[in-house]
């Protein structure tokens, strides 16, 4: 049987530089890439009628129960990363579909969670707009040394980026729903309520898993606490944060500003009111944007594709 493979969302068009697919073509498989996002979840059934193999991005393309109904071609899927919350795992395991996982890089969103941070707090967008306009020196901005660096979701990431913090001299508060005294004084930080966090903290930052539970985690009382003179950090899944309060708390001064790279919506849509909002930073979701991390990525896939062809998957994940 001839397999076909559909490496999906490329959207810079750089799959082919990180792994050896032409490999995989010399064995008979046939490989296409789709750099731009499916318009529509039947256009994304109608690409993939006769596909066995599938590459997601992360969460860029979603596949719930109704797609997996939809695709009886479909062998594997593999998504880069250990989980993705756009996946029905359950699902595919019902419709014989094996899920694989691949490795990642521990840095890579922590990294740009300290540029975003920074960033806002020395106004870089805003004073690079004003330089090439022919202004020297036109906001104010603040130092992090002393200040009190609060982390929503203390995992991997999040204890990295509290080393960040205190390399800078920050004060590390933390919270999580799970979050206990003992694990938070191990990251180097003090677990407080979530209520003391936000009063607390000069600048916010979210590292939380996205699920039921966790969404819309900041909302109007949390902003409200952060108060005028603090930021918002958001790296992980937009919507952790309820979007129409953020909009009316950037534009109304509740808080300082956001730094953000997850949105409700993504690709973040020509129009939207984020893009008008005083007082941000945004990028186009690039935690994991960098060499290094789509070398695990895509390497990674290219292993779990090779080993199922050859009868023995791994990294499998289970719903």
């Amino acid at each position: 049987m001839q397999h076909r493979l559909a490496i999906l969302d490329d959207y810079q068009d750089v799959a082919h530089g990180f792994a050896d697919w032409a490999a995989l073509e010399a064995e008979g498989v046939k490989v296409t890439t789709f750099r731009e996002p499916f318009a529509s979840r039947d256009a994304l059934v109608s690409a993939l009628a006769d596909v066995s193999i599938v590459i997601a991005m992360r969460e860029r393309t979603a596949f719930p129960r109704e797609v997996f109904e939809k695709l009886p071609a479909l062998q594997l899927l593999v998504t880069t990363g250990m989980a993705n919350a756009s996946i029905d795992v359950a699902a595919a395991t019902d419709h014989g579909v094996t899920v694989c996982g691949t490795p990642g890089s521990p840095t890579a969103a922590p990294e740009l969670t300290w540029a975003l941070l920074l960033a806002a707090a020395r106004h870089l967008p805003a004073e690079e707009n004003s330089l090439r306009a022919g202004t020297w020196q036109s906001t104010v901005g603040f130092e992090l040394a002393g200040k009190t660096l609060g982390i929503v979701g203390l995992g991997k990431i999040g204890r990295r980026v509290a080393g960040y913090g205190r390399a800078f001299g920050m004060d590390i508060v933390a919270w999580s729903q799970n979050l206990t005294a003992g694990a938070a004084e191990e990251a180097g930080a003090r677990l407080v309520s979530k209520e003391e966090l936000f009063r607390a903290s000069d600048v916010v930052t979210l590292h939380l898993r996205l699920s039921p539970r966790s969404e819309n985690t900041v909302g109007e009382a949390e902003l409200r606490l952060l108060g005028p003179e603090g930021i918002l950090v958001n790296t992980a899944r937009g919507p952790l944060v309820n979007q129409d309060a953020l909009i009316r708390a950037l534009s109304q001064g509740w808080i300082r500003g956001a730094a953000l790279d997850v949105f409700d919506e993504e690709p973040l849509p020509a129009g939207h009111p984020l893009l008008a909002a005083p007082n941000t930073v945004l990028s186009p979701h690039l935690g994991y944007v960098t060499q290094e991390s789509y070398r695990e990525f895509y390497g990674g896939a290219f292993e779990d594709v090779t080993a199922w062809l050859a009868g023995s998957p791994i990294r499998t994940i289970s719903g």
